[in-house]
């Protein structure tokens, strides 16, 4: 991720070490690699990441899963069963509806006069909202959801540290706000992506092609905010914690905006090689569904024909 211009270490913190910070900026060093990262299951989370550093979308969904489940997957977006991986992204289904919003002719100018009338000049609000969407997401997850404990430990660190980001973004900057509209919205055009029809023709393989320049240009705008999501994949460390047979613990750290993101994960083997354990699951269940057959509809039971007969005697 872009390094945030409010992020910041204990060498800005504390004044006094700040001419030592700077004789040591020419030779910083890497931080220490964990233990277990040459281990398989460790390397295979970091394969992850890099192909969403590269923009590789098609890498990243043949890399998640096995090579069968992934045409499986193929057949089911042809079949329009299945919308994975973007099933993986927040607010997935609303994806089509975001790309034609940005790619209408006038999009550069609805859009913003929308960002006036709401969060023009704002920043207070929006820093309150971010703040108070933070408690609550934390305590959501914390309480709710069906999550396994590693990803619920996951989520509450990631809603903290992008709460803690939003608090201090410019994102009531109305120059910004622009900058980002066009080039959003420049983007969004290049993809000839404009409803979920777009994506069914395309098929699954072209669609992600076309998303990943998306991505990236998403990803440029939100580093302009001090969300540097590419950083925090190139500097993701790996370990490995445990290995029994064919499942394994993996400790991954990651920066995220101006906090260090400190969770674990558990993969597990197949046909040889290394898969996270949650997107399995999600992949089995989803294919599950796809394979069931369609069931029409139950039709509304019909009142028998009227009997002349008992008509003439009425």
């Amino acid at each position: 991720m872009p390094p945030r211009p409010t992020r910041l270490t204990p060498l800005h913190v504390v004044p006094a070490l700040l001419l030592a910070a700077l004789a040591l900026s020419g030779c910083k060093r890497s931080p220490a690699e964990l233990p277990g990262a040459s281990a398989e299951p460790a390397a295979a989370v970091r394969e992850l990441a890099h192909t969403l550093q590269r923009n590789d979308l098609v890498g990243y969904a043949r890399a998640a899963v096995p090579p069968a489940h992934y045409q499986r997957l193929q057949q089911a977006w042809s079949e329009d069963r299945s919308r994975w991986p973007l099933t993986q992204l927040p607010l997935a289904e609303r994806l089509p509806e975001v790309l034609d919003t940005l790619s209408a002719p006038d999009a550069e100018r609805q859009l913003q006069r929308a960002f006036d009338a709401q969060f023009g000049g704002q920043s207070a609000s929006l820093r309150q909202a971010a703040h108070s969407l933070g408690l609550f997401g934390v305590q959501y997850l914390r309480n709710q959801g069906d999550y396994t404990p590693e990803q619920r430990g996951h989520y509450v660190q990631l809603v903290q540290a992008l709460s803690g980001w939003a608090e201090h973004a410019p994102l009531a900057e109305r120059k910004r706000a622009q900058a980002a509209i066009a080039q959003l919205s420049a983007a969004a055009r290049r993809t000839g992506l404009r409803s979920d029809a777009d994506l069914h023709g395309l098929g699954m393989e072209q669609s992600l092609q076309r998303l990943g320049p998306f991505l990236g240009e998403l990803k440029t705008v939100l580093a302009g905010y001090g969300l540097d999501l590419d950083a925090s994949a190139r500097e993701l460390r790996t370990g490995l914690v445990s290995q029994q047979g064919d499942q394994a613990v993996v400790r991954i750290q990651y920066p995220l905006g101006g906090a260090q993101i400190d969770t674990t994960a558990v993969l597990v083997r197949r046909q040889g090689r290394w898969y996270l354990r949650d997107t399995l699951h999600e992949v089995d269940a989803l294919l599950a569904t796809a394979a069931a057959p369609h069931t029409a509809p139950a039709e509304a039971p019909t009142a028998p024909p009227a009997d002349p007969a008992a008509s003439a005697k009425r």
